[in-house]
């Protein structure tokens, strides 16, 4: 049911470098760097063996203790719509509604949510539809 996890970092380069060289120990390695334009202008590093599901970002003013990021995965869709409605229901905070991330591929459709206690949550879906 997890599709991805990310967290943060205070020191980029030194994390950029241990995680590359870890992963790499395990066949994978940074695969994606998230253009700054879409990130706010941190550093947003993608690692894992074929396709990203390791999220590394850069802290920033908050520091790197902020709260973290999970996705699951959604079969389609309709249960991304479905998680973002019912999230918020359930007292959760919108972060960003159901729809195509094409900055990620272009049939990243996804929904965030914050918990209460103000981490990230997502429902994503890979599939075209």
């Amino acid at each position: 049911m997890i599709d991805h996890i990310g967290i943060r970092t205070a020191h980029i380069a030194a994390s950029r470098r241990f995680y590359d060289e870890a992963f790499a120990a395990i066949g994978g390695g940074e695969r994606k760097e998230v253009p700054k334009e879409y990130t706010g202008g941190l550093t947003v590093l993608g690692f894992g063996r074929e396709n990203p599901v390791f999220w590394l970002t850069e802290a920033g003013p908050e520091g790197a203790s902020s709260p973290i990021h999970i996705a699951l995965s959604a079969r389609n869709r309709a249960e991304v719509d479905a998680f973002h409605k019912a999230a918020l229901k359930a007292g959760g905070r919108d972060n960003g509604g159901p729809g195509l991330r094409p900055q990620y591929h272009p049939d990243y459709y996804g929904a965030f949510v914050f918990d209460p206690d103000g981490n990230n949550v997502e429902a994503v879906c890979h599939r075209p539809e």
